[in-house]
């Protein structure tokens, strides 16, 4: 598969807890952190998301922000 979005974290899935339509994903990074996705029910399926499963977390956003405590 080809994307344009170049920020692909590989992991893997930790836990997946759907609730109705929506689907929390947290996927444990190679490095150690932790990712968490929100998707729908629909794509965990149509995926084969589970618990143990080897994937990329692809990040495509338009901005990032930051913050400070000051």
């Amino acid at each position: 598969m080809s994307l344009s979005a170049r920020n692909r974290l590989s992991g893997t899935v930790q836990s997946v807890d759907t609730d109705g339509l929506m689907a929390e994903v947290a996927i444990e990074l190679d490095a150690g952190q932790v990712v968490t996705a929100v998707i729908t029910a629909g794509s965990v399926d149509r995926l084969g998301v589970e618990e143990g499963k080897e994937l990329n977390a692809v990040v495509k956003a338009t901005e990032v922000m930051v913050e400070t405590e000051d």
